[in-house]
């Protein structure tokens, strides 16, 4: 097992530490399910804990008898864990929302993976996860419908000097139907994720097999492309002019065209959108209205903290003139170039009233904004609803 260590640890502590880590292992013989609980999908073994209850209460256990202090960091709160006669750990937390949601242990003040859990990249670095169902919503549930392929490769990039991931959505039938091209869709991940974010905590996936089933999305290609990337040489961080120009140039001087030489991808602006979320929402943000004419197809900005002020100076407005000239004041140029202009946010996420007063002032000008938000904070569920909403209604 691999283990995600916080900070560095002295050559003294070795020993102490090796020792601790042979209790991090799965409870099997002594740990069962609680009445009326379920095991969490995200779980490595489905007869283990974590336990989701009813109400979104969340029961972890671990056995470490030579553990001092254990606790549990979820969603912004730590937890103590109480421990038993057998070096047995537990606690049950506060309901949770449903949603996908990263977590460590932390044992004696080191954050490690829960060994329980599967890992996912996130928070920029390998975390626990765990995935607590919504009643009454499987529109990313596997179901018994045509399915499509994430397919992982790699490329050279000549922006950043260096072998970079993408993977690549196909939908169903493309191999079996040569004769068709498909519109793509470029998607961008957070801040603390990767290539992979969309593709496995986002379930983009299972997303796009069950709207392309049930016919309420066309059937498309979407690109998932690392969004972190560094040129040699330029100082580029965050949201300034010189990370986005470095993103701008990965985009449009590597990914598209190795997704248009490699895939059957229709030829034309009108066949291409762009989406992203929170970081990658920034990123939308910047690129594809710096260039709608490169994605007319459509342009999805997920929970980004632009407009909320990241990446401004403090106690600065955020103004959208300054950074897209002509957005408020030509944005009928804007409207004609896009087919869709779409911005999400979750309900309980703080960028949520920036956002809603960003909306009206580009509606006050003209600028033609499908606005959604959905339940939750700046997490997983909301970008999954977002990216479900927004698959219907591009390409049209």
């Amino acid at each position: 097992m691999m283990y995600d260590l916080k900070i560095t640890v002295q050559r003294s502590l070795y020993p102490w530490l090796i020792s601790l880590l042979i209790f991090l292992v799965p409870i099997q013989a002594f740990s069962q399910v609680p009445a009326g609980a379920i095991s969490a999908p995200t779980n490595i073994n489905q007869n283990d804990c974590p336990c989701i209850f009813p109400d979104g209460r969340v029961m972890f256990k671990l056995e470490a008898p030579e553990a001092d202090h254990v606790q549990i960091d979820l969603v912004g709160k730590v937890y103590d864990m109480q421990k038993n006669e057998e070096g047995m750990w537990s606690v049950t937390t506060d309901p949770q929302e449903a949603g996908f949601h990263y977590y460590s242990l932390v044992m004696d003040g080191y954050k490690v993976a829960d060994p329980a859990s599967e890992s996912f990249y996130g928070m920029g670095r390998m975390a626990s996860g765990i995935d607590i169902p919504e009643e009454g919503i499987d529109f990313y549930s596997p179901k018994d419908v045509p399915h499509g392929e994430i397919r992982s490769r790699s490329y050279f990039s000549n922006t950043s000097e260096t072998w970079r991931d993408i993977n690549i959505y196909t939908p169903p039938g493309y191999d079996e139907n040569p004769q068709i091209s498909y519109p793509v869709l470029y998607i961008q991940h957070g801040g603390g994720e990767d290539e992979r974010g969309w593709a496995v905590q986002g379930k983009l996936n299972m997303i796009l097999d069950n709207l392309i089933a049930e016919g309420k999305a066309v059937p498309m290609i979407v690109a998932i492309p690392d969004g972190h990337v560094s040129k040699p040489g330029v100082e580029a961080q965050g949201y300034n002019d010189a990370a986005m120009a470095v993103f701008r140039e990965e985009l449009f001087e590597n990914v598209i065209p190795l997704v248009e030489e490699h895939y059957r991808v229709k030829a034309g602006a009108e066949h291409r959108a762009l989406a992203g979320l929170s970081m990658g929402g920034g990123q939308t943000f910047y690129t594809g209205l710096r260039n709608p004419d490169i994605f007319k197809g459509g342009l999805g900005i997920f929970s980004t903290g632009l407009f909320g002020g990241i990446g401004r100076a403090e106690g600065s407005e955020f103004d959208p003139e300054e950074i897209i000239p002509g957005i408020l004041t030509q944005s009928q140029s804007f409207n004609d170039k896009l087919d869709i202009l779409y911005i999400s946010v979750g309900e309980q996420d703080q960028r949520i009233e920036a956002t809603k007063k960003l909306i009206e002032t580009f509606r006050e000008n003209g600028l033609e904004v499908e606005f959604a938000s959905f339940p939750g904070g700046h997490e997983w569920q909301v970008w999954r609803k977002s990216l479900h909403d927004f698959a219907q209604k591009i390409f049209r």
